[in-house]
C-alpha cells in the first residue's frame, strides 16, 4: 500500500488549537498505518514483478523526460533521480507509505515531517525541518503572508525531503536501474536532429536562467556543435535541477569576476606611486 499525497495543511484549516490537531492527525495515522502494515503482511511484494513494473513506467517518454536531474558534487557532475521518478519507483514497488505532513506553524515558519516508511521491512526514514514563511529574490527577501504562497513553499521543501526519505527505504540496485532505463527511454525516443535541440537547448538556458553559449561550453569543456547525445541529457539533468530548486545557476555556471582595468602598464592591481 502507498501513501503518495503531500498532507499538508494551511493555518485556519481547522478552529482547534494547533497541538490538538497534530495529535489527532498523528493518532488517525496511526490507525491507518497499522492497517497498511496488516495488508503488507497478508500481500508481500513479489520483488520481481516490481521490478518489471518499474522498467515499465521507465518507458514511459513523459515520466523519462523529467525523471532525472544532474548537480555538482565533488567537481563531477553527478546524475540522480528526480521527486516525480522517486514517488513512481515507490508506487510500484509497493507497500511503502510515505508523505509531508506539517507539525505546527508559528514565529513565520512552519515545523515539518516527511518521512517514508517499507511497511514489510519496517524500514522507515524520517526527516525533521523547519521552512520559513519566505522568499529569496535577487533583490531581497520578503515575508509570505498569503495561504497558497505559504502552502507552495513548504510544499516544494517538503517534496525534496521526501524524495531523500523514499530513496532511503528502496535498495540502491533499484533506483540505479530506473535511472538506466529512464536515460536509454529519453535517449531513444528522440528523433529530432541533434542540431535543432542543442538550438532548443540554448534557448531554454538563456531564456529563463540567462545562461550564455559559452557559459555551456565552458561548463562541458567543448563546444556547442560538438555536442552529442551524452552532453544535451546531461544538460537536461541541470535544467531540471534548477528548474525543480534543486541547485542554482551559479552552482554550475559561476559568475565571472569583472577585470580591474590596468592602468600601470601591464601590472594589475600594482600599487600606484
Amino acid at each position: 500500500m502507498e501513501n503518495n499525497g503531500m498532507q499538508i495543511q494551511t493555518p485556519g484549516a481547522m478552529a482547534q488549537p494547533r497541538s490538538s490537531q497534530t495529535q489527532m492527525m498523528m493518532s488517525r495515522q496511526a490507525q491507518e498505518v497499522q492497517g497498511a502494515i496488516f495488508m503488507a503482511k497478508q500481500f508481500p511484494r513479489d520483488e520481481y514483478d516490481a521490478q518489471q513494473r518499474i522498467i515499465r513506467t521507465c518507458q514511459r517518454q513523459s515520466l523519462a523526460e523529467q525523471a532525472i536531474y544532474s548537480y555538482p558534487r565533488g567537481g563531477q557532475n553527478v546524475t540522480g533521480p528526480s521527486i516525480r521518478l522517486a514517488e513512481a519507483v515507490a508506487q510500484n514497488w509497493g507497500n511503502i507509505d510515505y508523505g509531508v505532513i506539517e507539525l505546527d506553524q508559528k514565529d513565520g515558519a512552519s515545523e515539518m515531517m516527511a518521512y517514508a516508511w517499507d511497511l514489510e521491512t519496517n524500514t522507515r526514514v524520517t526527516k525533521m525541518f523547519k521552512v520559513k514563511h519566505k522568499r529569496d529574490t535577487k533583490k531581497g527577501s520578503y515575508a509570505l503572508t498569503d495561504e497558497r504562497d505559504i502552502y507552495e513553499a513548504t510544499a516544494n521543501f517538503g517534496a525534496r525531503r521526501m524524495r531523500a526519505c523514499i530513496l532511503g527505504v528502496i535498495p540502491g540496485d533499484v533506483i540505479d536501474m530506473a535511472v538506466a532505463e529512464c536515460k536509454k527511454t529519453v535517449l531513444s525516443a528522440d528523433k529530432t536532429p541533434i542540431q535543432d535541440r542543442i538550438t532548443k537547448l540554448l534557448k531554454a538556458f538563456k531564456t529563463d536562467y540567462k545562461v550564455t553559449k559559452e557559459q555551456l561550453e565552458e561548463y562541458a569543456g567543448m563546444n556547442l556543435a560538438d555536442f552529442g547525445n551524452e552532453e544535451i541529457f546531461s544538460f537536461h539533468g541541470i535544467y531540471k535541477a534548477l528548474k525543480d530548486a534543486q541547485a542554482k545557476v551559479t552552482d554550475y555556471f559561476p559568475t565571472e569576476t569583472p577585470k580591474v582595468p590596468d592602468i600601470n602598464g601591464g601590472v594589475p592591481n600594482a600599487a600606484v606611486d
